[in-house]
């Protein structure tokens, strides 16, 4: 695709004003992004504590282990799979262009009532079918013998609904996104998490705690009413997170109508990359599955060898949330406000702004995750005694191995993230598909590698690195790509950034390391309880302080500028929260 803004000099008097008129705007959205960057890290670090919160009471009310646990487990995760192939991704990839080409050239309002209507009932019909179909995707992902089969069943009847709730959420929220209201999509789970936790507190009550010997270990104590309790708010909590996006719609002038018909609502385009982008979501799932195979297997294979407790699949997960945190907190938040700056850049053909859009937010994510890669990487096994506080210690080493192996690739998992925005805002999701074809061969080949020659102890380990290394390969391609396509990047100034934080975080590396060695040496997390939780936090706490310090130190006599970027909105914010309580 031709980059529209590549102008010749000879034009460039003939556009000045034209483009100096374009610019006030461009600088309003850019100083706004530090506002709905903060916005949307608070929604999401809310939800991920209530998300936390809703875990431990799901583990009270019916444990972590045996028939009910497993069973919910798989039940409820089946929606997320089924959303994530049929629509997220091709609405998270397809949608905010289209909308932003439709305000773009008038008549928003009526192709946003076409696709809500036309997605709504999609959405409906998918729902009813998939969940007529609960038994077969019981069949499919439960391994636990018959009783727990069926108790999937009973459980998915209730969960497999959550698809069109889930799918009308992303709808919504990517259509608020366009119209640049990026709060409500990142608040919205909190409402979630809240209803959800109120059901448990109800199961809880209901049916008593979960013992090893209760009635819940027993298929026959699971009656409809008590499925239907526990399952049931489940689907509720997602329910509510779809209907409060319904409000902000109020405060936009937009109002609903049912809006029959697809002609001009732009399907042609749209399904050519909804096409591409279904694809690369289902090529990356079948890399993700070989994964689970194998890490699932690494248990078998050790007890077999006389070995003890390795990692697995459940650490692989838990790992994989302990490493990501820092990218949903605020690097998806930054991505989240970029990608609507970026379609709205390539919708009027503003090559200029594009550029200056994608290098700009490029070095701030630089900034942020070298140095959440440093000081997550040291303080990785108090850090997941924090999240994991009822892990035992032999436990707790294992997840962290996983979580090391894991941020090699949080950096390049956020540039190649942006890099992905970029392709969706100019509608190419073909050369995103074959990308992620290489990438999904080398999660898969690099996990086979492992079993072939790693010990079963270390096949998660191994998954890992070759996670980070798929990361690594996309970021790189795929610049590539962009930089022929648009003539460059500035990528020799991401490059020097990326250089001189890195050059930050190693020295970062060097203070904060010995002090988490010699704390632990002295005190190891052996025991699990409230001393070994407070001990992580102090430790997370001081550790993380005097990195920071170091880090931001380093780089402020390297004149990186993109540090205050990163940091402005959380000081205006508490300059705000300073003079509010002067005033109080």
């Amino acid at each position: 695709m031709r980059d529209l803004a590549a102008t010749p000099r000879h034009a460039a008097g003939r556009r000045g004003a034209a483009r100096h008129a374009a610019a006030q705007p461009q600088q309003r959205r850019e100083s706004g992004l530090g506002r709905n960057v903060g916005v949307m890290a608070a929604g999401t670090a809310v939800s991920r504590v209530l998300g936390m919160v809703r875990g431990a009471m799901l583990v009270w009310a019916i444990g972590a282990a045996g028939l009910a646990a497993n069973a919910f487990d798989v039940a409820n995760t089946l929606p997320n799979i089924l959303v994530m192939l049929i629509a997220a991704g091709v609405i998270n990839a397809v949608l905010v262009p289209q909308v932003v080409l439709a305000y773009t050239k008038g008549g928003g309002d009526d192709y946003v009532n076409r696709i809500l209507t036309l997605g709504a009932a999609v959405l409906l019909g998918l729902t009813i079918v998939l969940t007529a179909a609960a038994g077969v995707f019981a069949s499919l992902y439960s391994r636990g013998g018959p009783d727990q089969t069926a108790l999937v069943t009973a459980f998915a009847f209730w969960c497999i609904p959550q698809v069109f709730f889930y799918g009308m959420y992303t709808l919504l929220g990517q259509v608020l996104n366009a119209r640049g209201s990026f709060g409500p999509y990142m608040w919205a789970p909190v409402v979630n998490n809240v209803v959800a936790i109120g059901g448990l507190v109800l199961f809880i009550a209901v049916a008593g705690p979960f013992t090893a010997t209760g009635p819940t270990t027993h298929l026959a104590w699971w009656t409809g009413g008590r499925v239907a309790l526990l399952a049931g708010t489940a689907t509720l909590g997602v329910a509510a997170q779809a209907a409060v996006l319904v409000l902000p719609f109020r405060s936009l002038g937009f109002r609903f109508r049912l809006r029959w018909g697809v002609r001009g609502v732009g399907l042609r385009s749209a399904a050519r990359v909804a096409g591409w982008t279904f694809a690369a979501v289902f090529v990356g799932q079948a890399g993700f599955w070989l994964l689970v195979r194998v890490t699932s297997a690494a248990q078998h294979a050790a007890t077999a060898a006389g070995a003890g407790t390795v990692a697995g699949n459940a650490a692989f997960s838990s790992a994989y949330l302990v490493a990501m945190l820092p990218h949903s907190l605020v690097t998806v938040s930054l991505l989240t406000a970029t990608f609507t700056a970026l379609s709205a850049h390539a919708a009027r053909g503003d090559g200029h702004a594009v550029r200056t859009s994608f290098s700009s937010t490029a070095r701030v994510i630089g900034v942020f995750t070298v140095f959440a890669t440093a000081v997550a990487a040291v303080l990785a096994m108090p850090l997941t005694r924090v999240v994991f506080p009822s892990l035992h210690g032999s436990a707790v080493s294992t997840v962290s191995d996983v979580v090391v192996a894991l941020l090699i690739g949080l950096a390049p998992m956020g540039h190649w993230s942006l890099c992905q925005r970029l392709y969706y805002a100019y509608e190419d999701a073909k050369t995103l598909f074959w990308i992620q074809v290489a990438m999904a061969v080398i999660v898969a080949g690099g996990t086979w590698t492992g079993l072939a020659l790693l010990p079963p102890g270390l096949w998660t380990v191994g998954a890992g690195l070759a996670t980070s290394l798929s990361y690594l390969f996309g970021a790189i391609v795929a610049s590539g790509g962009l930089r022929r396509r648009h003539g460059g990047l500035d990528e020799a100034r991401i490059l020097r950034l990326y250089a001189r934080s890195g050059v930050a975080g190693v020295v970062a590396v060097a203070v904060g390391w010995p002090i988490v060695h010699v704390a632990l040496t002295v005190a190891p997390f052996t025991p699990s309880g409230l001393t070994a939780f407070v001990r992580a936090v102090v430790l997370c706490f001081v550790v993380g302080l005097v990195m920071a310090g170091v880090y931001a130190g380093l780089l402020r006599l390297m004149h990186v500028r993109e540090l205050e970027d990163l940091v402005a909105p959380l000081l205006r914010r508490a300059r705000g929260l300073a003079r509010r309580g002067r005033a109080a």
